[in-house]
């Protein structure tokens, strides 16, 4: 394409990008600040609109077909600046016979639905971006895919991975910009992302700087948890009296809220065998970070500090497991992908990640920075699968498989259960 920045990285999102633009209309790829939404976005399109421009902005809500305008595949990056043009696009599709491939949208946050007319559905492909994951960074060598372990494809390798280097992953985070910087640099990314959330687009939401940024101080204290929303309470409020009152409650839910339309933070759902079970509407969320560095920054720390934090080092690794595992399921190309979801039963039983695909196939992982901790996660998940096929009301079939992803593994191989092993850095999509 004519646009293809110089330089560009390949994403694993590129394809899916090309498959959708034969099918639909437009492409819509959402997504956090500055992981890489532009370029790719550029690399698939002849001509682009940026709504960020001060020139243009002003013309595109006076007139947002003006944002229509040049060769296609068009790209209109950060529409969400001017909502309408969406609907714009909607109706140019519509009038050109939802001829598939003319347009191309980037948002780094998600407008109210109320300030666009309609959902595009039918003319309009969603796609959810996120940092580079280690594969893209050059840090994995993806020799195991996540796609051939639903095919019973596990091969052995060798890795070589250091907790120093791990450490400095969570905390550089998947940043395009910081790929090729000092560590020294690319530690300003994150911290001035913050930034930029606190200090520019809370107050644009209405929202109080310094209330924001206690929220993402409180969220990232309790990362990769299912923290209640008392415990969000007790951090922000210290007047005792405040916690129980629906207002602390109700603020504190629209400060949440408004950092998912930032794609700062990103919820995990809670699964079980059966598709109606209750447990998948009532066992509250864990919830992660877009980027494990942003959790880092928030709480001051950096890959010398984290070494030395040993429970916070192993919540950031898991944070940055389930980025790079979001990524993976999300490449895959077709309509059919595993939904990711943890698993946690009344009893307390645990898996950290369950792949459920639409056909009901299904595999369950445990998450651990350190090999000495596989021989229990390997029978916590026995465990887990015991008690998900015995159940007579679920009719669950076996997994297709257990992992359990490492942090500092030196080879992937299969323990005598059958339960595979695999350091984090030879896993790819």
């Amino acid at each position: 394409m004519a646009l293809q920045p110089q330089g560009y990285i390949p994403r694993l999102i590129d394809r899916q990008i090309e498959t959708l633009l034969q099918i639909f209309g437009a492409v819509q790829i959402d997504g956090p600040k500055w992981c890489g939404k532009t370029w790719s976005g550029q690399a698939h399109a002849n001509s682009m609109t940026s709504l960020d421009d001060q020139n243009v902005l002003p013309l595109a809500e006076a007139d947002p077909a003006i944002a229509l305008i040049g060769d296609q595949p068009h790209l209109i990056d950060e529409w969400q600046n001017v909502p309408k043009v969406r609907d714009a696009v909607r109706h140019d599709i519509d009038s050109n016979a939802n001829r598939p491939g003319q347009y191309i949208l980037t948002g780094s946050s998600a407008p109210p639905t109320e300030s666009y007319e309609h959902s595009g559905a039918g003319r309009i492909a969603h796609l959810r971006m996120w940092p580079m994951s280690l594969a893209e960074l050059g840090a994995s060598s993806g020799e195991v895919s996540l796609q051939g372990l639903f095919d019973a494809d596990c091969p052995r390798a060798a890795a070589s991975t250091s907790l120093t280097d791990i450490a400095e992953w969570v905390c550089r985070g998947g940043w395009p910009a910081s790929k090729d910087r000092s560590l020294q640099a690319a530690l300003y990314i994150p911290r001035q992302y913050l930034n930029a959330i606190v200090e520019d687009n809370a107050p644009r939401m209405g929202k109080s700087p310094a209330m924001t940024r206690r929220t993402i101080m409180s969220l990232a204290r309790n990362n990769a948890t299912a923290a209640t929303m008392k415990t969000l309470i007790r951090d922000l409020y210290a007047d005792d009296q405040a916690q129980d009152e629906e207002p602390a409650r109700s603020t504190v839910s629209s400060y949440i809220q408004m950092l998912q339309r930032e794609y700062l933070i990103e919820e995990l759902p809670c699964w079980d065998a059966s598709i109606k079970a209750k447990n998948r509407m009532r066992v509250k969320p864990k919830r992660y970070f877009t980027d494990p560095s942003l959790a880092a920054a928030a709480l001051g720390l950096n890959p010398t500090r984290l070494l030395a934090e040993g429970q916070i080092f192993g919540d950031l690794f898991e944070n940055l497991v389930i980025r790079d595992l979001r990524i993976y399921a999300s490449a895959w190309n077709g309509p059919d992908k595993p939904s990711l979801s943890f698993y946690r039963d009344e009893k307390g039983l645990e898996a950290d990640v369950i792949l459920e695909l639409p056909d009901g196939r299904w595999a369950a992982i445990e998450i651990k920075l350190g090999e000495s901790k596989v021989p229990e996660a390997v029978e916590s998940l026995l465990r887990v699968k015991n008690k998900v096929t015995a159940n007579p009301y679920a009719r669950q079939r076996d997994p297709s498989f257990l992992m359990v992803l490492v942090g500092n593994g030196a080879y992937s191989y299969t323990t005598p259960e059958g339960v595979h092993v695999v350091p984090l850095t030879l896993l790819g999509a």
